[in-house]
């Protein structure tokens, strides 16, 4: 049986963030991608997420998708349950998401796009073109005590609909900034940053009281450009730090995250 009360550590912020430096979410997903290649019961994301705190993650996201890829129900349960950060939940707005995140009380959910044929989720979530259905939900999940936050483009429009949806939070999504690194494009690099910071201004002038989140794509060697950014509230990470932990584990490779995030700050 799931604990709904929420624990009293998620409430507590910590120094970190108190000095404006951004906090650290890891995502574990391809933890549960590693198990699910040979459909065995290891290894296990319970495991990794309780690891990743000791190591300084400040919060764990996972993300239960339609298809369960990857994290299954039994995992989001199991993970609530040992948690002594916070649990960010990445779902589609869907019926069947709601009644499990209203069953589970994470601390956040993040509402994200699904596609059944995408590797990874590929923009963000077209907040502006579903106002309405999205302020339903929004205030679904927050009269049982979840935060909510919303993986958007850095775009106006988008960011004016979170606002206007009551959300707690939105992500900005980086995935662009990302792949102009890697497409060794310096130009669009700073663009995108660009894009991004004015994104952030944007949203704390609509509502100071809007977290501001960002994420998708962030490697040690481009995290620190985004760290840097006034007004980011947190960073949630997961791909290229399960990477990372191939070599160096998967303790190591948070607190080399985390060093990549603060280095020359």
């Amino acid at each position: 049986m799931i604990n709904t009360t929420l624990k009293a550590s998620n409430s507590i912020q910590t120094s970190e963030n108190a000095l404006k430096k951004p906090l650290l979410g890891v995502n574990i997903d391809h933890v549960a991608t590693l198990r699910q290649a040979r459909g065995v019961s290891y290894p296990s994301p319970l495991a990794a997420a309780l690891v990743c705190e000791q190591a300084g993650a400040d919060g764990i996201t996972i993300h239960l998708r339609e298809d369960r890829r990857h994290i299954q129900d039994a995992d989001v349960y199991e993970i609530a349950e040992q948690l002594t950060t916070r649990m960010n939940l990445e779902i589609a707005a869907t019926a069947e998401m709601l009644e499990i995140a209203r069953q589970v009380k994470p601390y956040w959910v993040c509402l994200v796009p699904e596609k059944r044929a995408e590797l990874t989720t590929e923009g963000g979530l077209d907040v502006a073109g579903q106002v309405a259905w999205l302020t339903d939900y929004v205030s679904k999940l927050q009269a049982v005590g979840i935060k909510v936050s919303l993986f958007i483009d850095p775009e106006d429009t988008q960011i004016a609909a979170a606002v206007s949806c009551g959300a707690d939070a939105i992500e900005l999504h980086t995935g662009a900034y990302a792949e102009a690194g890697l497409a060794g494009n310096i130009d669009k690099i700073n663009d995108e940053l660009a894009r991004i910071k004015q994104a952030v201004q944007t949203a704390q002038h609509a509502d100071p009281k809007l977290l501001v989140n960002a994420g998708h794509g962030l490697t040690r060697d481009n995290v620190h450009a985004i760290a840097q950014i006034d007004g980011i509230y947190e960073l949630n990470i997961g791909h290229a730090l399960i990477a990372d932990a191939v070599f160096v584990g998967l303790e190591q490779a948070v607190i080399m995250m985390k060093s990549a995030m603060r280095q020359n700050a």
